[in-house]
């Protein structure tokens, strides 16, 4: 001991405290992965106003299976708005109040990951009986019923998914099911006048021609900003139908971490109300939502924060916000998809470079996605596998020829 004794005095003090510094920090477990199964399918017809929202519980409850795939899962710190009274664009402007939350989200940098996540939004399109379900075998539960799904569910519908424990839930949402992308279906006229008001500059004004979705056009290039804030608010737009769903889902499961997914149309809806409740999102494909983020008066926090990533490619033309103009196979089909700019974070797979991908409407499906894109592994040339990682998208500005204001303004 005697000998040791001048060694030890020799020590930096950073060292001799390391024992103790051990004790007060204990090792942290990565978090670990999750399995989920199939609860309920849910719907919200759009024809009948203030209609609630109708969940349908699968018949057979959850299993623990070994078989069952899982989900990786990662920790990170997202900034979340606290509760506040009311849900209107009033309530909404008042400054925000935030608290940075550590929370468990999927891991974008998996491929796997993206692509379980991808079969899961993609089943919000169909039913299991159909040849366009993704069967996943065990992985997510394979019973549901045609429910929501009948010729008068014209409105909001998709899956809610849960940990046998209940304590992580994944809501996932349909995108626009249009004739123009072969996925027609009762919801198809009420998807596209969301996809006009949500996502164009102004209520879907492109020339003299459209007939808009608002009257907040004021002539030239004028739009009414307070008027185009209504009309979002509206019944008969989703985003006010996709919060009363999320409240469902949290009595449902108050104790649950909710995770929101979704394609196109059901991405960026995810994207706004993950916003909204500072929820993770995964949105597949989703044109940009930004500007109908600013006009719902949203949170915005900064990237890093932000619990939205968005997962694309650059040969979609909607993602990209470039499927406009009148020569464009999104206007000839009566959609003003003018917006490009995205929240969050993005992972960006630079098809047209990488694979030599034209720009083209059909890759914007969520089946392209799944069988080109997300099932084999993405490398650099040189044998190094990765997920293309998550960027800012910087310097994007939308309706840049637009003027907005109020009629009634100086």
């Amino acid at each position: 001991m005697h000998l040791l004794l001048p060694i030890l005095l020799l020590l930096p003090a950073s060292v001799l405290s390391l024992p103790s510094q051990l004790q007060q920090k204990p090792f942290a477990l990565p978090p670990q992965p999750k399995k989920f199964h199939l609860r309920h399918a849910h719907a919200a017809p759009q024809s009948v106003r203030h209609a609630p929202i109708l969940l349908h519980s699968s018949p057979s409850p959850p299993e623990i299976s070994a078989s069952g795939h899982t989900i990786r899962t990662t920790r990170k710190t997202v900034r979340r708005p606290r509760p506040r009274l009311g849900t209107s664009a009033t309530a909404r402007r008042r400054e925000w109040e935030w608290d940075n939350v550590e929370v468990d989200v999927p891991d974008v940098g998996d491929r796997e990951t993206l692509l379980e996540l991808a079969r899961m939004t993609s089943d919000a399109y169909t039913t299991p009986d159909s040849s366009d379900w993704v069967w996943i075998g065990g992985k997510w539960g394979n019973e549901t019923v045609p429910f929501g799904w009948d010729p008068h569910a014209d409105g909001l519908r998709g899956h809610i998914f849960a940990t046998p424990d209940n304590s992580t839930v994944v809501i996932s949402i349909k995108g626009t099911s249009a004739g123009l992308l072969g996925l027609g279906g009762p919801s198809a006229k009420n998807d596209k006048m969301n996809d006009n008001l949500l996502f164009s500059c102004c209520c879907a004004r492109v020339d003299w021609t459209w007939t808009p979705v608002c009257g907040c056009y004021s002539g030239g290039w004028n739009c009414e900003e307070s008027c185009l804030e209504e009309a979002i608010e509206e019944e008969s737009v989703y985003y006010p139908i996709g919060t009363n769903l999320y409240n469902n889902v949290t009595a449902m499961y108050p104790n649950a971490n909710i995770w929101l997914v979704g394609h196109s149309l059901g991405g960026a809806l995810a994207s706004l109300l993950g916003l909204t409740f500072g929820a993770p999102v995964v949105a597949y494909e989703a044109p940009g939502e930004r500007l109908p983020a600013q006009r719902l008066h949203l949170p915005s926090p900064p990237p890093e924060l932000s619990p939205v990533t968005h997962v694309y490619h650059t040969a979609d033309p909607i993602a990209m916000g470039s499927c406009n103009g009148a020569g464009s196979p999104c206007a000839v089909a009566g959609f003003a998809m003018e917006s490009r700019c995205h929240v969050g974070r993005s992972v960006i797979y630079d098809t047209i470079s990488r694979l030599g991908w034209s720009s083209d409407l059909r890759t914007h499906r969520i089946g392209v996605v799944i069988d080109k894109l997300l099932s084999e592994d993405w490398d650099d040339g040189e044998g190094h596998v990765y997920v293309p990682k998550p960027e800012t998208e910087e310097d994007c500005i939308d309706c840049f020829r637009w003027t907005f204001g109020d009629s009634t303004e100086a």
